[in-house]
C-alpha cells in the first residue's frame, strides 16, 4: 500500500480477483464512492483510492478482497455491510457461520453481529425490533449452523396462530396446509440458508413446524426452537413456550412490539417476558431499530415514517 498527495494505492498479489472486487460495471466501487465520497479506480493488480475517507475505503476493499480469496462471492449487500462495520469502527465483519456445505451467512451490521454473539452465548435469546432487521433470518441461519455442527438434533419452528383476525380453523386443508401460511416466513428463511436440503430435513422430521398452541405438554431436548411473531403471544402462551426448553436446547424469540394483532394491539406476552427476564442469567435481549433495517432502503424509510406517525399520536 502506498500513498501520494491525496491518493492511496492498494497492491494485491494478482489481478484475477480485481474484476469481482469491482463488481459488474464496477458497481461495488461506485457504492463505495457514493457512501464515502471517494474515487476508486483499478489497473492491473492496483486499486487507487482518492478522497478524505481513503483509509476507511482501503480497509473495506481489503476486507472484501479477503472474502474473495476465501472463495466467497461479493454482492452489493456485502459491500454495504463492510461500510456499516467500518463506520462503527470495526475493521472486519465478524466471522461467518456455516449453515450447510458451501453456504455461509454473515451479519450485515453491528446490531446483527451482537445478536449472533448473544445466540452463541445464551440458551434463550430475544430479537426485538422492526421488520427487515434480519431477526428471523439470522435465527434460522444460526439454527441451521447448530444443526450443521451437530450441537442440536432438530429445529422447531413455531409462532402464534393468530393474524389479522384470522384463525387456523378458517383456512382450508389439513393441519399442514393450515400451518404453512403462518410459518412461511420461517420456512423461507431456512430454505434460503439450507437450500433444497430444507425440504428433505422437514420430510425426515429434523425440521418441525407447529403453531404455538401445539407446544403445550412437550419438553424439547437437543433442539433449536424459533418462536417467531412473539408479539402475538399471550402471557400464558409465552410462559408455556419458554418453559418447553429442555436439556442442550436453544430458543430464539423474535417479535416487533409495535405490530401485535392481539386485542388492543398490545404485545402482552412479549412485553411481560422482556420485563421479567431482563438481566436473568442465560437470557440475552437484542434490540433492533429502524437504523438496522437491511432490506431494500425504502423499507427503512417506511418504518421511520410509521414510527413518526405513531409518535405524533
Amino acid at each position: 500500500m502506498s500513498a501520494k498527495k491525496n491518493q492511496l494505492t492498494l497492491e494485491f498479489p494478482e489481478n484475477r480477483l480485481l474484476a469481482a472486487l469491482g463488481g459488474a460495471h464496477e458497481k461495488n466501487f461506485a457504492r463505495l464512492e457514493q457512501a464515502l465520497g471517494v474515487r476508486v479506480s483499478s489497473r492491473g493488480n492496483l486499486v487507487a483510492v482518492e478522497g478524505v475517507n481513503q483509509e476507511r475505503a482501503a480497509v473495506i476493499l481489503k476486507a472484501l478482497h479477503a472474502r474473495l480469496e476465501a472463495g466467497e462471492t461479493i454482492t452489493p449487500a456485502d459491500v454495504d455491510a463492510e461500510i456499516r462495520f467500518a463506520e462503527a469502527g470495526r475493521e472486519t465483519v465478524p466471522g461467518a457461520i456455516r449453515t450447510s456445505s458451501g453456504r455461509l451467512t454473515r451479519p450485515r451490521n453491528p446490531a446483527q453481529a451482537a445478536y449472533l454473539d448473544m445466540m452463541r452465548a445464551h440458551p434463550l435469546t430475544f430479537g426485538i425490533g422492526p421488520a427487515g432487521t434480519g431477526k428471523t433470518y439470522l435465527a434460522a441461519a444460526f439454527a441451521a449452523h447448530m444443526l450443521q455442527e451437530r450441537r442440536v438434533e432438530r429445529i422447531i419452528l413455531s409462532r402464534p396462530a393468530i393474524e389479522a383476525g384470522e384463525r387456523l380453523g378458517f383456512l382450508p386443508g389439513d393441519l399442514n396446509e393450515k400451518i404453512d401460511p403462518y410459518l412461511r416466513p420461517l420456512s423461507d428463511a431456512l430454505f434460503d440458508v439450507l437450500g433444497d436440503k430444507a425440504a428433505r430435513l422437514r420430510e425426515q422430521g429434523v425440521i418441525e413446524v407447529a403453531p404455538l398452541a401445539f407446544m403445550r405438554g412437550r419438553t424439547l431436548t437437543r433442539a433449536f426452537v424459533i418462536l417467531d411473531e412473539a408479539q402475538n403471544a399471550t402471557s400464558a402462551q409465552m410462559k408455556m413456550a419458554l418453559t418447553r426448553l429442555g436439556e442442550d436446547s436453544h430458543m430464539v424469540v423474535t417479535g416487533d412490539r409495535t405490530q401485535s394483532d392481539l386485542p388492543g394491539g398490545r404485545a402482552e406476552g412479549l412485553d411481560e417476558a422482556l420485563q421479567i427476564l431482563e438481566g436473568v442469567e442465560g437470557v440475552g435481549i437484542a434490540r433492533f431499530s429502524q437504523a438496522d433495517v437491511v432490506r431494500h432502503p425504502l423499507v427503512g424509510r417506511i418504518v421511520a415514517a410509521y414510527d413518526k406517525k405513531d409518535a405524533s399520536r
